[in-house]
């Protein structure tokens, strides 16, 4: 079997995505690729070209790059891509961007599209920060999703969370006025973590109230593992922040 990062388009690993707590940089996840099945690498090397988009490090003309302007939704860490694949598939007036480090999600998302033929989608196999900082127009994005990022549950490894003060700054810098943040986790403890830090964050409303969230919205499918969690008596806790 073939190396996935020798495939067009992910010739090497993305770098770490990292959180600065001001004197060094803190992974907020592991690279735990799993098994690259040889389907997921003949979607790098057939549909990277339609469906993917490369890291440049240069502001990114999204306009060109879909063959119109539309409304742009962002969903990062979209893991095996069951989310993105349904908004795309119920909401083609938007655009959509996927980011995703782990590539045999990628590549399942990369088939899924071609099954699909959403050719208003793009994915990025990259650091979502580096994406966010140097490709995304500051007030571009309609939309940024985060559906069930790692809770990193034990209290040591706390501070590699995702959602922290610097990158909800970052989000709400991003959002168009009247753009939305949409937060899904399954781990109370992380769910009180993201209202510590969303609720205080500049430009970002909560529209269930300090605190508060909202049900399951109509645009976020309910995924087996979370039918499954219900079951056992678990919790998810949906999170929408409207930018000011």
């Amino acid at each position: 079997m073939t190396d996935p990062f020798s495939s067009p388009g992910a010739k090497t690993p993305p770098k770490p995505f990292t959180i600065s707590d001001g004197r060094r940089e803190i992974r907020s996840f592991v690279l735990r690729q799993g098994r690259f099945t040889e389907a997921q690498q003949r979607a790098f090397d057939t549909q990277w070209p339609r469906f993917g988009l490369d890291y440049t490090g240069a502001p990114r003309d999204y306009d060109a790059v879909f063959g119109r302007s539309a409304p742009r939704v962002l969903e990062i860490g979209f893991g095996n891509g069951e989310a993105l694949r349904f908004a795309a598939a119920n909401d083609k007036d938007r655009d959509y961007l996927g980011l995703e480090v782990h590539a045999p999600g990628v590549g399942r998302l990369l088939n899924a599209l071609a099954e699909d033929g959403s050719d208003h989608v793009r994915v990025y196999h990259h650091d979502a920060v580096e994406v966010l900082q140097h490709e995304v127009a500051d007030g571009s994005l309609d939309e940024v999703r985060i559906y069930f990022p790692d809770p990193w549950h034990k209290k040591r490894h706390n501070k590699r969370r995702l959602v922290q003060p610097e990158f909800a700054a970052l989000i709400a810098r991003k959002l168009r006025p009247g753009g939305r943040l949409h937060c899904a986790t399954d781990w109370e403890a992380y769910a009180e973590h993201m209202w510590d830090v969303l609720d205080a964050t500049p430009g970002l409303r909560n529209r269930a109230g300090p605190r508060g969230s909202v049900p399951r919205p109509d645009w976020r499918p309910q995924t087996h593992f979370e039918t499954r969690g219900q079951k056992l008596g678990h919790g998810v806790w949906d999170l929408v922040y409207d930018r000011d």
